[in-house]
């Protein structure tokens, strides 16, 4: 699966690969991640979706239970918002779609949380959630995700810039309003679009974030 939004199109046959402005292609999968890599308990782990849904409940996944969830194959690239563009991934996991059909949000929700291990989180707009190749992956080109790159679960939003595809991902939360992440507190972009170039909070015009926490 690609299209031009997730910078795999080539400019003819043969050409060269276009890549999203301010990007330049690196060779592997460089391992970027704040914080430790943490320690995979299956006695312990599970996956839970939670927040403003449709009827006030939460649901839990374990991992057995994870993994007999519908799954499908997402082709893309991923994009570091610091410039570095890896290429031709192929995703495996479970359809972000497939979560909203079982948990359904509210209907006024318009965001949700991606939270992930250490309380790492990152916003998005349910619009970018609800997308077809948003993919919570499980494997990576065949093989399980390893542990620097977020085995068991990580979030994979190909449009986006990489914070906003957190390693080791734990639960989704429907928020009713905006609320910024991790890194989105700290001066990066609030929807960080790749192809815009929304790399920092500055660039942000109306309607891309929350309010000031002071207003």
């Amino acid at each position: 699966m690609a299209s031009e939004g997730q910078g795999t199109t080539e400019a003819a046959a043969g050409g060269p690969r276009r890549l999203p402005p301010g990007q330049r292609q690196v060779h592997g999968w460089p391992v970027s991640h704040y914080g430790p890599v943490p320690r995979f308990r299956l006695e312990r782990w599970d996956l839970r979706v939670h927040g403003a849904t449709a009827d006030g409940g939460m649901c839990v996944w374990n991992f057995a239970e994870l993994s007999a969830l519908p799954h499908l194959t997402v082709a893309s690239d991923l994009h570091c918002a610091t410039g570095s563009t890896s290429t031709d991934h192929e995703w495996y996991g479970i359809p972000a779609r497939a979560l909203l059909e079982m948990v359904p949000p509210a209907p006024d929700v318009t965001h949700v949380m991606a939270w992930a291990e250490y309380g790492y989180s990152a916003n998005l707009r349910l619009a970018d959630f609800d997308r077809p190749d948003t993919l919570l992956a499980t494997h990576h080109n065949g093989e399980p995700l390893t542990a620097e790159h977020g085995f068991p679960l990580r979030l994979i939003v190909p449009h986006l810039y990489g914070y906003k595809s957190p390693k080791w991902l734990r639960a989704v939360e429907y928020l009713t309003e905006d609320r910024r992440g991790f890194w989105e507190e700290r001066g990066f972009h609030n929807v960080g679009e790749v192809w815009r170039e929304q790399r920092h909070s500055h660039q942000e015009r109306p309607g891309d974030g929350p309010p000031p926490k002071d207003e």
